[in-house]
Parts: C-alpha cells; sequence; structure tokens
C-alpha cells in the first residue's frame, strides 16, 4: 500500500475513533468563488483544489542519519478537481495563489515530518503575474484572502541525499487562523460561508527535484523568500546540493469541518501514524 492510502486509511480510523456528529469531517461538494463575489456565482469542488508549484529546501543534518530543514514555496491555484474549468478562463480576474513556509525534522532514506509553518492563500485580480519577478514569484499579490496554520505531522518519505523520492507523496495538515478567511469565497453546499467557521486543509502533492530551476525561480523563491545567500543570489551560479535544493510540486488541496479541539488532535496522530506504518513496513520489505 502507498504511502497516501494508509494516510488516508490512519485519518479514517482517526475519525471513526472521534465519533458521530463530533468526528471531523472531509467536506465533498462545498462552494468557491475565485472572484470573492459570493455564493450565487462560484463554482462546486467535488473534492479539492488543483495546486501546483516549486519549493525551495534547506536541510541542516544534526548528527547521525537525523537532519532538519526549511520550506520555502510559491504555489498556483487555476482550476478544482482536475475539471480544466480554469478559474482565470471562467472568472476573470479570479487569479489564485498561495505561498508556504514550514519546518521539520526527519532522517535519511527514512521519513520526514513537518513541525509547524503557515500556508497564505491571495486572489490577484490582475491576472498573469505568477511565475514573474512580482512580488515573491507572482504568488502574494493582490488580497490575502486566507491562512492556514501548519500542524506536526504528515511529511513524506526522502532518500539518503534527503530528497523526496522519486515522484514521492508529500502531506500537509493545516487549521485556519482563527479570523484570517475572507467572506466571499468558501462555501458549503448549502451556501454557508466557512469565513465563519473553524475548519482544516489537507494537502497531497507529488514531489520530484528540480535539476536546473530557472533565474526567475532562484532568485525569487531562494533568494528574496527564503533569504538563501548562497551561489546564485549576488554571486556565483546556483546548483542544487545535498544540503538546499528545488522540488516540484503537483497534488490536491482539500478542506474538513472541525467540531471541538478533540477530533483535531487525533488527526494529528494519525497523519504521524502514518509515517511510522510506512517506515515500519519499508525495514521489513
Amino acid at each position: 500500500m502507498k504511502f497516501l492510502k494508509k494516510l488516508a486509511c490512519a485519518a479514517a480510523v482517526a475519525m471513526s475513533v472521534a465519533g458521530g456528529a463530533n468526528a471531523a469531517t472531509v467536506l465533498n461538494d462545498w462552494h468557491f468563488n475565485p472572484t470573492g463575489g459570493g455564493f450565487a456565482g462560484s463554482q462546486q469542488i467535488n473534492e479539492y483544489l488543483d495546486v501546483n508549484g516549486n519549493a525551495f529546501i534547506q536541510i541542516t543534518p544534526n548528527g547521525g542519519t537525523s537532519f532538519s530543514f526549511t520550506e520555502h514555496a510559491v504555489f498556483n491555484i487555476s482550476q478544482a478537481d482536475s475539471n480544466f474549468a480554469l478559474f482565470p478562463v471562467n472568472f476573470p480576474g479570479g487569479n489564485i495563489t498561495a505561498t508556504f513556509e514550514a519546518t521539520g525534522t526527519g532522517n535519511f532514506s527514512g521519513a520526514f515530518s513537518f513541525t509547524g509553518g503557515t500556508i497564505r492563500m491571495f486572489q490577484n485580480p490582475t491576472g498573469g503575474q505568477y511565475a514573474t519577478s512580482a512580488g515573491t514569484y507572482g504568488a502574494d499579490l493582490g488580497n490575502e484572502i486566507a491562512v492556514f496554520n501548519v500542524m506536526a505531522g504528515g511529511g513524506g518519505n526522502v532518500d539518503a541525499s534527503g530528497s523526496p523520492v522519486n515522484n514521492g507523496q508529500v502531506s500537509v495538515l493545516a487549521k485556519i487562523q482563527q479570523g484570517s478567511m475572507d467572506a466571499g469565497y468558501f462555501f458549503r453546499e448549502n451556501g454557508d460561508d466557512l469565513s465563519m467557521e473553524s475548519i482544516m486543509a489537507f494537502a497531497f502533492t507529488n514531489a520530484n527535484t528540480i535539476a536546473n530551476p530557472d533565474g526567475t525561480l532562484v532568485s525569487e523563491v531562494a533568494c528574496d523568500f527564503a533569504g538563501f545567500a548562497g551561489p546564485g543570489c549576488g554571486s556565483g551560479t546556483y546548483q542544487n546540493t545535498s544540503n538546499y535544493f528545488f522540488v516540484s510540486n503537483n497534488g490536491q488541496f482539500k478542506l474538513a469541518e472541525v467540531p471541538e479541539p478533540g477530533s483535531l488532535a487525533l488527526f494529528g496522530i494519525a497523519m504521524l501514524g502514518a509515517g511510522i506504518v510506512s517506515r515500519k513496513r519499508a525495514k521489513k520489505a
């Protein structure tokens, strides 16, 4: 069973333990309006928003096989459910982007997990600025519409250098920062605005190392966003090393409701447990 399936099973167990009406439930058939114009002009989201982007990861070996890391990433969110109904086309001026900052720990040739971080989502009324030098790679322009705090857990598997395994699954669990979600964007199926509720986010992405990141990506994400001061930032030529590198990400962004703190804790445990199960089975293989 692949890591993502283990993760889904662990989350399902957590929901079962939480029990009945108190269980955290992943939202289906919710609605999203990328212009913030309200429920009437929204698009139904069967399961998820599609996300794609790039991350700069810096690793610090801690002795033995362990390491700590920081990650700075930028994302573009252009459609939902892989339905080819691109937001900028169907909703002019509805370019949605996000920035991601996180820390974590892991083991070489093993697994890693996040210890904390922040996801910030933006709605930019000016199209065509993502992947440019505007703002931070064009990912933090316009209106900040939601902020999620990354929770401990999640993660994925890495190779001997600390890079995500080829096309490896990476998971992130986060909770909305109270009062940070703007009204008019996220809705339940019945039209209730989610900005007044406590919700969670689940992100599942595939990660692959970028062998030759272009100059804009290096300058914007490594030098400016991550504060990297090595080759490629001011002098020299950038090149990935075992201590820092770029990865590409593409995957899904889902929402879930959080009725009470107990459910939230169970989800955190489930995410961590999925990684432990993965490592134990890998050792037996």
